[in-house]
């Protein structure tokens, strides 16, 4: 299973967003333990949904503004834009149907 693209920058990001594809980000950070946990959960994903989503990671250690910007207050936290928008966000580690059926929701 190949790993999920960090995101590099904010503009990378609101890049992204702006783009009409589904986005899935994974706010983590390497120093959280459930965000480890986490972490295969979204590889998985963008392995069975790469063709459908755009699905990337966001360490926030790197990326503090982006924490304030999107009021991710705990990690880990899954983002889900659709059409620009921020639709939904996941906090706290979920299973693997939780992050496949919400994303499912907005394809």
């Amino acid at each position: 299973m190949t790993e999920t693209a960090y995101i590099q920058s904010e503009a990378e990001l609101d890049e992204l967003i702006a783009n009409p594809t589904l986005l899935v980000v994974d706010c983590t950070a390497t120093w959280c333990g459930p965000c480890k946990l986490v972490a295969p959960l979204i590889d998985q994903l963008n392995e069975a949904y790469s063709d459908r989503a755009q699905i990337r990671k966001l360490d926030l250690d790197d990326h503090k503004p982006v924490a304030k910007r999107f009021e991710v207050r705990s990690i880990p936290a899954v983002m889900f834009f659709k059409g620009g928008e921020q639709v939904e966000t996941l906090v706290g580690a979920k299973t693997y149907d939780e992050y496949s059926t919400t994303l499912e929701k907005y394809l």
